[in-house]
């Protein structure tokens, strides 16, 4: 249903290109309308095109992301916000729901985490390629003497999995730490330790929740998120135990970074996988990744061909 709606979508964007066409010909001056429709045209296009590289066997499912700055205080920090507005730039312009699940501000400016979610079609396809270490080189604002910093944060992305799907986590297995919400603005912050941190101590997965304002629903949502996570880890072990593809993705440690976004002496972000880059800084830090996304899974494609 959902391919033959795209379909009927832009067939309706190709007839009204041609009236604009047919218009012109006639001697109608609609230059600017006609520029309007098709950039409209090429960016439907290059969307669905995205759209047919995405065949993983979780690829349809909503993405959970979670950030965290690296080394370096209030820099990485204020870089992992940065990153947080990205991508919630990049959803709004996708039309997703955005839903921020946790946030955990910095001392001075920036945060020490936050995770999120991004619900719409194709959203843990679309994101997956995001996990792993994201470098920020500018100069830095809180820096008096105006010297360049280099900062970095870690994004992993996992996919929100199906409540048919069984993952077992055992009780005894499982420590449950609660502490006081603390959020932007105070909006929901309270005075009761309702924030939930769970750890899956034989993994180390960490998932928690502070947006809900009773513990009970916060312990629900970090479970959920949990499992999500577990679930992640467990696929990524078959796959590397059966996918050469899997051996040569980095690790996320800040040495190994994937993508480098420049902003002094010069501007440029630039994908170190798929050696994608593009001058426009300012257009990828408001949401602008599709580009870096399609190459990315263009990529993967050309990997996994056969001979």
């Amino acid at each position: 249903m959902e391919v033959l709606e795209a379909d009927e979508k832009l067939a309706l964007r190709l007839a009204d290109a041609d009236t604009y066409f047919e218009l012109a010909r006639e001697g109608e001056s609609i230059a600017p309308e006609l520029r309007a429709e098709l950039d409209t045209l090429r960016r439907e296009v290059d969307r669905l095109e995205t759209e047919t590289l995405l065949g993983g066997e979780n690829d349809h499912l909503n993405a959970i992301v979670a950030i965290h700055p690296g080394a370096g205080g209030t820099e990485s920090q204020d870089w992992g916000d940065m990153l947080l507005r990205m991508f919630r730039r990049w959803a709004e312009q996708r039309g997703f729901k955005f839903s921020l699940n946790d946030y955990q501000p910095g001392e001075e400016a920036g945060l020490k985490s936050a995770t999120f979610t991004v619900t719409g079609d194709y959203a843990y396809g679309l994101l997956h390629g995001e996990s792993g270490v994201h470098r920020l080189v500018r100069i830095s604002p809180f820096d008096a003497n105006q010297r360049r910093h280099t900062s970095f944060a870690s994004v992993f992305v996992s996919p929100e999995i199906d409540d048919s799907i069984t993952i077992e986590i055992k009780p005894e297995d499982l420590r449950v730490d609660t502490y006081r919400s603390s959020g932007k603005g105070g909006q929901h912050v309270n005075t009761t330790d309702s924030a939930v941190r769970i750890t899956h101590v034989p993994t180390g997965a960490v998932a928690q929740c502070q947006n809900e304002r009773s513990q009970h629903r916060n312990r629900e949502m970090a479970m959920k998120f949990l499992r999500s996570r577990l679930y992640e880890l467990e696929l990524r072990k078959r796959r590397e135990a059966a996918d050469k593809l899997e051996a040569s993705k980095a690790d996320i440690d800040f040495g190994s970074q994937i993508r480098s976004y420049v902003l002094h002496p010069y501007r440029l972000v630039k994908d170190h996988r798929t050696k994608y880059e593009v001058g426009d800084a300012d257009r990828v830090l408001d949401g602008g990744l599709d580009p870096f996304i399609k190459s990315y899974l263009l990529s993967r494609r050309e990997v996994v061909k056969p001979g």
